[in-house]
C-alpha cells in the first residue's frame, strides 16, 4: 500500500522536550488520525512534515518526494487546515483568492466558488468578522480548490460547538468517498476520530506509541476488570497499567487473547476508548 508521508528514525530536539527516532506512514487514501495530549509532539510532527521545521537527523518523505529537492512539486499536493487564522484579518476571500491561487498550477477559479457557495461563506467580508467554524471552512475551500491530495488538519475541531464539528466531520467523509485524497487529521478530541478515521498514530512525550488500524486496535486492546487477588508478579504481565481500587483493579491490555488464556471468564473484558487507551499510557514505556 502507498505511502503518502514517511517519517524515517527522525529526531528534533528542543530545549525540554524532543521528538525521538519517530517512524510514521501515513497511507493514502485514508483518513489518519493523530492523537496525543497536548505538548506530546503532534504539531511539531506536522511542521516536519510540511518542511516548516526541519529534523535534525532522519528523512521526510511526501508522495515519495524530499524537500531538498522537490520542495515546490510536494506543496502543490498538499492543503493545510489550521486551528485558527492564518490570513491577514482584514482581507476577504476574494483578495486572499487573487493572493493564493496564482501560487498553485492546479487551481480551480471555478472549484474554489463552488466550495465557497457549498460552505455559505461571504466573499466580501473580513475574515476576521468569520466565526472559528468559517474560518475553518475557508481553509478547506482553498486547500480543495488547488486540488491537494493530502489535506493536513491541525486541531481542526478545537473550540468548534458540537453541532458544527459533526457538520465539518461529515463534509470530510463525504470528500474522502472518491479514494483519490488522504487526510491525517491531528486532534486531542479523540471522539471525533471514531467516525472518520481509518488508522491511528499515538504520539506521547515525543515518542510514537502506535500506528494502527481502527480495526487492530479494537482487536488488540481493552479495559479488564476483575479482583485484586487475581493479580501476582506473573499476571501483572499481561497489562500495559493497572489501577488498583479497594474493590478490584481496572487495567489496559494490548494482549486480548494473553488475558483470555490467563483470566478466562474471571475477569470483564471491555473495549477501550482512544481517551481510556491515552489515560492509561500515560507513563507507561510500553512503546512498540
Amino acid at each position: 500500500m502507498e505511502n503518502v508521508v514517511e517519517l524515517e528514525n527522525v529526531s528534533k530536539k528542543f530545549s525540554g522536550f524532543s521528538i525521538n527516532d519517530m517512524n510514521l506512514e501515513v497511507k493514502r487514501g485514508y483518513v489518519t488520525g493523530f492523537i496525543g495530549a497536548n505538548g506530546a509532539g503532534k504539531s511539531t510532527t506536522i511542521k516536519m512534515m510540511m518542511n516548516l521545521l526541519r529534523p535534525d537527523s532522519g528523512e521526510v518523505k511526501l508522495f515519495g518526494l524530499d524537500y531538498k529537492t522537490h520542495e515546490k512539486e510536494i506543496k502543490e499536493q498538499i492543503g493545510f487546515v489550521y486551528d485558527g487564522n492564518v490570513f491577514y484579518e482584514g482581507m476577504n476571500l476574494k483578495d486572499i483568492k487573487r493572493i493564493v491561487g496564482p501560487a498553485y498550477k492546479k487551481w480551480d477559479d471555478m472549484l474554489f466558488y463552488q466550495y465557497v457557495e457549498k460552505f455559505q461563506l461571504p466573499l466580501n467580508k473580513p475574515i476576521k468578522t468569520f466565526s472559528k467554524g468559517m474560518q475553518m471552512k475557508a481553509s478547506l475551500a482553498l486547500a480543495l480548490s488547488h486540488d491537494a491530495k493530502l489535506i493536513i488538519m491541525d486541531e481542526p475541531t478545537a473550540g468548534l460547538d458540537p453541532i458544527f464539528r459533526r457538520e465539518l466531520l461529515d463534509l470530510l467523509q463525504e470528500l474522502m468517498l472518491d479514494g483519490e485524497r488522504t487526510i491525517f487529521f491531528s486532534t486531542h478530541i479523540t471522539t471525533d476520530l471514531t467516525r472518520i478515521a481509518d488508522y491511528i498514530a499515538f504520539i506521547q512525550d515525543g515518542r510514537l506509541v502506535f500506528n494502527q488500524s481502527i480495526h487492530e486496535i479494537e482487536e488488540n486492546y481493552a479495559l479488564v476488570k476483575g479482583g485484586r487477588e487475581l493479580l501476582d508478579r506473573d499476571t501483572e504481565k499481561a497489562f500495559i497499567k493497572i489501577h488498583r481500587a479497594s474493590t478490584g483493579f481496572e487495567a489496559l491490555t494490548n494482549d486480548v487473547k494473553e488475558v483470555k488464556k490467563i483470566f478466562g471468564d474471571s475477569v470483564v473484558i471491555e473495549r477501550p476508548s482512544l481517551e481510556d487507551i491515552m489515560y492509561y499510557m500515560k507513563g507507561s514505556e510500553s512503546y512498540v
